[in-house]
């Protein structure tokens, strides 16, 4: 018997931790903005800043991921949910502190909420079949995406409007990471509201590990899915890079003055992720990757687009907001319809009884891609290379990884 109270606690629970993990982000960077106009850092102290920061919620998912998957199969997924939210509240903690201790505790607490949303994340996806009929199942894992997009959104953009009260000091630091404090602790408070789980006292960490790289060298025997996983891996890049780059590229191209307005290039962007994500349903079926490749050209083109803004600036171009919005948003209608199709081959494609695992490597890759994406960036950063010049960096990138990525047109056959 379900219990009728847990999946609603769950929506509520993971919808605001979500939404804490990008306000804290937006929160840390925003005194960089103000940095930036007195002059107090470069823009290269300002992108490397950017680069590093965002990064650090990535290296726990590669640190952790074995573990993450070994204690929430073996435990109780309603305790790992509670514990991941009491790890990031020590995170949020640890970053409150740095106008006492320094900055450093600034990358430390941000790295601590990286850890709790590591072992967070298998917790609210696992626990679905557990708390919902079978026959909702994937209604409920639709609900969960969605709100965690909506999270994400709004945990922006509320972060970004707490930063700017805080860089016209009309709010103290100590109450900006209350505030997400608070958040965690109300997601925390649902989560111990939730009826307990059982758990599964048999699995046992070195099979469940061994059972994880398997799946990861039988997904890249395939020459199919192989591609296709370095494709979904490319957009996680494009989309990391780009939330890295906002910031300076915002501020110093687009001559934006808040951290509200630079959020709102993310929102432009995710408006167009999802349109093409809506196309993507009607324009293909399942397996059909024929046209990946010209999206991804069509991509690359976008990002190019953004670093062309500043020459076409200075070259006269009027309203280069209005233009820079519309850019983000094709670029962003190209980046669903190359994703979706990709997304939705490997889950009809891949083996039917290990799609928990393969959702667990996707997962995987993703997150070591995103992090690579800090390191190209921050490559390109220490070579000179300004906020526009990472764009067309981005773009090469892109280009070349696309040229690569010939799927074969038949799946191999298992």
């Amino acid at each position: 018997m379900k219990t009728r109270r847990n999946y609603p606690l769950l929506l509520v629970s993971q919808f605001l931790g979500a939404l804490g993990d990008n306000a804290i982000l937006a929160i840390i960077l925003g005194p960089l903005m103000k940095a930036f106009a007195e002059g107090k850092v470069t823009s290269p102290e300002q992108s490397i800043a950017n680069i590093g920061y965002t990064s650090l919620l990535f290296v726990p998912y590669l640190i952790f991921a074995s573990l993450a998957g070994y204690v929430n199969d073996r435990y109780s997924k309603t305790h790992w949910l509670a514990l991941g939210n009491v790890v990031k509240l020590s995170g949020a903690a640890l970053a409150a502190l740095h106008a006492t201790v320094g900055n450093w505790s600034l990358a430390a607490g941000y790295f601590v909420i990286g850890i709790g949303a590591c072992f967070y994340s298998p917790a609210k996806y696992g626990i679905l079949p557990e708390i919902v009929a079978m026959e909702k199942l994937v209604k409920a894992n639709g609900m969960v995406e969605l709100l965690t997009l909506v999270a994400i959104l709004i945990g922006n953009i509320a972060g970004a409007v707490i930063a700017d009260q805080v860089n016209a000091q009309k709010l103290s630091s100590l109450a900006a990471y209350g505030m997400v404090a608070g958040i965690y602790g109300t997601s925390l408070f649902l989560n111990l509201l939730m009826k307990r789980t059982p758990a599964c006292p048999d699995v046992r960490f070195r099979e469940n590990t061994s059972e994880f790289f398997l799946n990861v060298r039988q997904l890249f025997a395939s020459p199919r899915l192989r591609r296709i996983l370095v494709g979904t891996g490319l957009f996680w890049v494009c989309g990391a890079l780009m939330k890295m780059n906002f910031q300076p590229w915002g501020q110093q191209v687009l001559k934006l003055e808040t951290m509200t307005k630079v959020a709102l290039l993310g929102l432009w962007l995710s408006m167009g992720v999802m349109l093409g994500s809506v196309l993507a349903g009607y324009l293909h079926r399942v397996g059909d990757l024929r046209r990946t490749r010209l999206y991804g050209a069509l991509l690359a083109g976008g990002v190019g687009a953004l670093g062309a803004v500043q020459m076409l600036t200075e070259a006269g171009l009027p309203w280069p907001r209005l233009f820079a919005i519309g850019v983000l948003i094709v670029a962003g209608v190209f980046a669903g319809l190359f994703l979706i199709p990709l997304n939705a081959a490997l889950q009809a494609e891949s083996h039917q009884g290990k799609l928990g695992k393969t959702i667990a490597t996707q997962n995987f890759i993703e997150n070591t891609a995103m992090l690579a994406a800090g390191g190209f960036a921050y490559l390109n950063v220490k070579k000179g290379f300004d906020p526009s010049q990472l764009f067309f960096c981005l773009a090469a990138l892109v280009a070349a990884v696309v040229a690569w990525l010939k799927i074969p047109l038949k799946a191999i056959k298992k």
